[in-house]
């Protein structure tokens, strides 16, 4: 009897503990994304406050992931996102794109308390939906010649399929 009480009070116990599995995350410069001039740039700030990027002149092979701090299926997809981050380095880039925030400061809290370690563009006027459209998430995969190889709208439901989808499209295996 003395061991039934011993273990659901340890039960209680560790179910009431937070968790230690959070990831700490970087706000990351988004001085090393690859892009090339466009015509008529849509120009991006990085999450950091400085200068980032034309959206539309993005050259791969790049996965971009348009999120927003209040979007609950992006924070779903984040976990998958830095599994590929940490097996793609080298092979491609991952860049974020923060859109509809309330401010830069919702975006880079999110970015540190999600463990993001890559470069994040913010889109502080809803200029990118001329390019994107609206909703998130939204991934997208760019070849390297600049093109838009493939949308993906809506949820990743694993990292197998996000892995499947960079091999396709991207020709980039993982």
């Amino acid at each position: 009897m003395k061991r039934i009480a011993l273990a659901c009070s340890l039960l209680l116990l560790t179910s009431c503990s937070t968790s230690t599995n959070q990831v700490a995350g970087k706000v990351v410069s988004c001085a090393e994304i690859q892009s090339f001039s466009a015509v008529n740039p849509i120009q991006l700030s990085c999450l950091d406050g400085n200068k980032g990027a034309a959206i539309n002149g993005l050259r791969g092979p790049m996965i971009v992931n348009v999120w927003g701090s209040w979007c609950a299926p992006c924070k779903e997809e984040i976990p998958i996102f830095r599994s590929l981050y940490k097996r793609a380095q080298g092979k491609l880039q991952l860049v974020g794109v923060d859109v509809e925030e309330a401010s830069i400061k919702d975006g880079q809290k999110f970015v540190l308390t999600h463990g993001m370690t890559w470069p994040n563009l913010f889109d502080s006027d809803g200029s990118s939906r001329k390019y994107f459209g609206m909703g998130v998430p939204v991934t997208w995969f760019i070849a390297a010649d600049g093109t838009i190889a493939y949308k993906k709208i809506g949820v990743l439901k694993n990292e197998i399929e996000l892995i499947t989808l960079t091999s396709k499209y991207l020709g980039v295996k993982l």
